[in-house]
């Protein structure tokens, strides 16, 4: 399927849902089900306003925010219900995408979820929805890079549908856990990502900083789906007062930064999507054009770096018990890379302990296909690659996981 850009996404589902009696004490999903009503007329206004895209509520649909609310072993029946209310909607006058999005837990060693473990979680969600016949996927309001890559992986793995992947950012530009959205548009984008960028966070405003940012590694759309302003607390209810011609008016400088896909977050209602699509009907979208194509783009999972062609990997560290007193050496060093080699499955531990250190871009020395994809799996950042596996080797891992060979 081949997606033709500018595209409008539909706006706020949150606060919409709130309006029609939604109160936040019941899991939303199963409030969905049981309403089905207010889900539909949200979207059918959202397409009447002319959104070409409308969120499945499988927001939190996933196995573990589920069993988090008492439903257990019910992941493909309800985002199988959830797609299908949404089909329902707008039938062939928008597309439906299926809504991927955290499970609010952390990888060890921070937390107690290995990485399998997380991609097994959005795997029997991305079947679930393939089977239930979304036009594509949304991984949407992601907060940390293993998330989002297990989630991209996962879709991956199930269909060959556009995937489009939004981050949730402080007014900086970094995720809750520190990551640069700059680094994560890298990573998403080398790893197959059909478009990028952001969603609620932050008003239109700052919203454009960060992705006049982006703009400059962009090889793919950027998406901007901000909410309607910063809310304001009155009668402890949050309250967005953007207009919704305040919330289009930064269409323009959008457009000329990159972004083809548009639509609103928390607050947002169908006029600001309709004021969206009339803006961008009369904008003049810039194609993505990244000012990197001849470098090498590295990222660690929080920050990326812009390195030669010709970049010098330095000292090799073998992946010991040690690794971590050679991460450590490497950051005084001048060397401008982390070289690690890789040559047995045992050293893979070592690997996923030490690679949360890692500050400086990564090149991985291994001579084995097997191992280096286990590795790539594990690094959360994009890796370089140096080493004697063949092409052939080698390009089933670089279109996966963004590797880079010098």
């Amino acid at each position: 399927m081949e997606l033709q850009f500018p595209l409008i996404l539909d706006g706020a589902t949150g606060t919409q849902l709130q309006k029609r009696g939604y109160t936040n004490e019941q899991c939303a999903e199963q409030w969905v089900l049981e309403h089905p009503e207010a889900i539909q007329d949200i979207q059918k206004n959202y397409v009447a306003a002319g959104s070409n895209i409308v969120y499945a509520s499988t927001f939190g649909a996933n196995r573990i925010k589920l069993e988090g609310n008492g439903i257990r072993n019910q992941t493909a029946a309800y985002n199988t219900r959830l797609v299908g209310l949404s089909r329902e909607a707008v039938g062939e006058n928008a597309m439906v995408a299926g809504d991927i999005a955290p499970t609010g837990k952390f990888l060890y060693p921070i937390g107690d979820l290995s990485f399998e473990n997380l991609l097994d979680v959005y795997t029997e969600q991305a079947q679930a929805l393939e089977q239930a016949g979304v036009d594509l996927f949304v991984i949407e309001t992601t907060m940390t890079i293993p998330e989002a890559r297990a989630a991209l992986l996962a879709v991956k793995s199930v269909s060959e549908k556009p995937v489009f992947v939004t981050f949730t950012c402080d007014e900086n530009g970094k995720t809750l856990t520190g990551t640069d959205v700059v680094a994560a548009l890298v990573i998403m984008q080398s790893m197959g990502a059909d478009a990028v960028g952001l969603n609620c966070s932050v008003g239109p405003d700052q919203m454009l900083l960060q992705l006049e940012r982006m703009a400059q590694y962009a090889q793919v759309p950027l998406i901007a789906k901000p909410n309607a302003g910063i809310p304001e607390m009155v009668d402890g209810k949050a309250v967005y007062t953007c207009t919704p011609e305040e919330f289009a008016a930064l269409v323009p400088k959008m457009a000329a930064a990159g972004v083809g896909v548009y639509g609103g977050c928390c607050g947002s209602e169908p006029a600001h999507i309709a004021a969206l699509a009339q803006a961008v009907k009369q904008a003049e979208i810039k194609k993505p054009a990244s000012k990197h194509m001849d470098e090498l783009v590295a990222a660690t999972e929080r920050e990326v770096f812009v390195l030669p062609a010709d970049v010098d990997c330095g000292d090799v560290f073998p992946c010991d018990e040690d690794v971590m007193d050679a991460i450590e050496e490497a950051e005084d060093s001048e060397d401008a890379v982390l070289s690690i080699r890789i040559e047995e499955a045992d050293e893979l531990e070592n690997f996923a302990e030490g690679q949360y250190a890692i500050v400086k871009p990564l090149c991985l020395h291994c001579e084995d296909a097997a191992l280096l994809e286990q590795a790539l799996r594990l690094y959360q950042g994009r890796a370089l690659y140096t080493g004697s596996l063949s092409k052939d080797e080698l390009q089933p891992l670089c279109e996966k996981y963004g590797l880079l060979v010098r």
